[in-house]
Formats: structure tokens, C-alpha cells, sequence
């Protein structure tokens, strides 16, 4: 590593680590923006060997890996920790201030991963509610008229934690004919859209949830106790967070026939195992963590993380990044 240093605190070359090989365009959009720039380096390593060569970086884009407080203690020439997205469940926040390291996201509603994400809750729920699934196997057979789907008309839809991506979702799903209910902790929020009210049907808190569940055909980011709390015959549809679900609990409720459906694009382990059992259900559909994965999206991200780099190179005010400590 070079030893001259410019007034920002970083060598003569501004290093950029992407972690893992999953997402890649995001890296070959991000190398294509930065290629007139040669004092930028653009890295992509493998997942285990992030905690090997991170002390030879400036920025690092997690991914979906962990960074937890040994590989930020290694982290030696690190000033942002970065998502190219809004997850930052996997970094150690306070081990990343202890060591003076900014951590950031991008947000959705600046790339427009939200809205991509809202278009995917539509697509899986639409998919379970036609049995997207047993459609194929019919095409397949030679078969017309079936299965038998139902209406998204006339649905109950609870969106839990209302944030950019609920009202997006929201607003997707109003046309259809649908009544909305949703929980987040304050409905007050400046943040929220003047349209919200508009919008959600019944508003409510986190710990409402179990209560709206009773009423809902369609909802999202669950365990055991909600499930049990859920109307039979109910679809469940995750774009956020898998891990947020219990695997056991939704096994047992497709199995019990309590659950009509199930639509993730996260899984509780990730890449998705394909010859994990719950794939044995015809009423589930999983897609491979692309609900925010669309050409506007990456391009957006990719131009965000290029000014990043140059930004923290120049020594210049930030932008376009959302700093969480």
C-alpha cells in the first residue's frame, strides 16, 4: 500500500472492496463508471476472504456478508462501510464507531430500489394467489383450465412496518381493489408521503400486529405465535429480511394447509438450497434476491458508490448516502 495521503486521510489510490460474488453486475457497473478514474481500485473477493485482505481498503460493500467487530478491527485503513442497498443488519454498528469507521445505506427511495421491491411484493402475490406453480406443471401436462386461482380483489393486505417500501407497495396494490392495513412505530413521521392517509386503512403499532393477523388474507415478515394468529387459508409474501421468518413455523403451517401460500425472494439461508423440502409444496414460489435487483436500480447504486469513492478521495462532502452512525 502506498504511504502518501492525501488531505482526506486516504493513499494516493482509493481502494473499493465488493464482498462476495452474488449481485455482480453491481461491481461491472461500478468498475464502468470509475474506469476513467485510475487513482479509484475496484476489488471483488470471495466471502471468506474478506477478513484476509480488508485492511487493504478504504470502502467496503458488504453484500451479505458479515462484517463483525474482528474483521472491522482489521480493518486498518477502513473509513465507510457501505450497503449497496438499505440492509445493514450483518455489520457490527458499534464495533465500526469504536473504530472511527462511518457506516452507511443507500436509500431506496434515491435508487429506486423501493419501488422495485414493491413491484416483486405485487409479483409474488399475485403468483400465489393464481398458483403461479401449478400453472407450469399444467402447461407442462397439456392441461387447460386449471388450477383455479383467487382475486387479489376484495383482499385483506397487512404490510408490516410501513416504510418506503410499504407505502410503495401500498400504492401498487390500491388499484386492485384491496384494503390496506399497516403497523410502523410512528405514523407521525415527517418522512411518510401526504398521501399515506390515503392510502392504509387501518393504521396500527407493532404490537397490533397479532390483531390485525386475525383480519388479514395477505401479509408479510413472521414466526410461530403470528402464524397460529393468521386466518387460514392466508398467503404470506417476504421481500425483506429472511431470517425474519421462522422456517419451522411456515413448514408446518403449508404442511397443515393453515397457510394457502407462500412468495419469498429472502430465504432463512442464503444462496436458497434447492433441494430444500418446502420446495415440495406447489403453493410456494421463491426467487433468488432480486426484488431490488433491476437495471434502473444498479445503475443508480453503481453512480452512488462511484461518487462515494471520488468524494472520499477529493475529500469532499458526501452525498447520496445515509450515514448510520
Amino acid at each position: 500500500m502506498p504511504d502518501s495521503y492525501g488531505s482526506n486521510g486516504c493513499s494516493t489510490v482509493t481502494r473499493v472492496l465488493f464482498c462476495g460474488p452474488y449481485w455482480p453486475v453491481a461491481t461491472i457497473y461500478t468498475k464502468e463508471y470509475l474506469q476513467d478514474y485510475p487513482f479509484i481500485q475496484v476489488d471483488e473477493v470471495g466471502l471468506d476472504q474478506v477478513p484476509d485482505v480488508i485492511q487493504n481498503y478504504h470502502i467496503c460493500i458488504v453484500r451479505n456478508r458479515r462484517i463483525d467487530a474482528d474483521i472491522i478491527a482489521k480493518a486498518s485503513q477502513m473509513k465507510i462501510i457501505m450497503q449497496n442497498g438499505v440492509g445493514l443488519e450483518g455489520v457490527d454498528i458499534n464495533a465500526a464507531t469504536e473504530h472511527k469507521i462511518k457506516v452507511a445505506r443507500i436509500p431506496g427511495t434515491t435508487t429506486g430500489n423501493a419501488i422495485s421491491c414493491a413491484e416483486m411484493a405485487v409479483y409474488l402475490t399475485l403468483g400465489v394467489l393464481r398458483k403461479q406453480k401449478e400453472m407450469d406443471t399444467a402447461v407442462n401436462q397439456r392441461d387447460l383450465g386449471i388450477p383455479v386461482g383467487e382475486t387479489i380483489f376484495g383482499k385483506t393486505i397487512l404490510i408490516l412496518g410501513f416504510g418506503a417500501i410499504g407505502y410503495e407497495v401500498a400504492k401498487r396494490l390500491r388499484p386492485f381493489g384491496v384494503k390496506i392495513l399497516g403497523t410502523k412505530r410512528n405514523w407521525s413521521s415527517n418522512a411518510l408521503p401526504c398521501d399515506t392517509d390515503t392510502l392504509v386503512d387501518k393504521k396500527g403499532v407493532p404490537e397490533d400486529m397479532y390483531e390485525f393477523a386475525g383480519e388479514s388474507d395477505i401479509v408479510g415478515i413472521v414466526g410461530h405465535k403470528f402464524l397460529s394468529a393468521m386466518k387460514k387459508g392466508s398467503y404470506l409474501v417476504n421481500i425483506a429480511r429472511g431470517r425474519l421468518l421462522d422456517y419451522k413455523a411456515v413448514f408446518n403451517h403449508l404442511e397443515s394447509g393453515h397457510l394457502a401460500g407462500l412468495g419469498i425472494d429472502v430465504a432463512w439461508t442464503e444462496p436458497f438450497d434447492p433441494e430444500d423440502p418446502i420446495l415440495k409444496f406447489s403453493n410456494v414460489i421463491i426467487t433468488p434476491h432480486v426484488a431490488g435487483i433491476t437495471e434502473h436500480s444498479l445503475r443508480t447504486a453503481a453512480k452512488i458508490v462511484r461518487d462515494v469513492a471520488l468524494q472520499l478521495h477529493s475529500g469532499e462532502p458526501f452525498t447520496g448516502i445515509e450515514f448510520v452512525n
